[in-house]
């Protein structure tokens, strides 16, 4: 069965390259790094700190702070 998937090998140096590595960028800024967020939670709150974030996300794609971060991230 087809699954219309390509593998593209990037260079370990060139996240760039990666689209998803921005997200992960927003990810960090939004949910990890933010104001209010211990400097290292434990993983129970790391946990919902980034099921909060998915949820709010999937909620705002098209908020303009987001879409910032991850254009950003594109582009470094």
């Amino acid at each position: 069965m087809a699954s219309n998937v390509e593998i593209a090998y990037t260079p370990t140096d060139s996240s760039w390259l990666n689209r998803i590595e921005a997200q992960f960028t927003a990810l960090r800024s939004f949910a990890l790094d933010g104001p209010g967020h211990p400097g290292h939670p434990g993983h129970k709150a790391q946990g919902g700190m980034i099921r909060r974030y998915i949820t709010w996300r999937n909620k705002h794609a098209a908020d303009e702070r987001l879409r910032k971060v991850v254009n950003r991230a594109n582009v470094a």
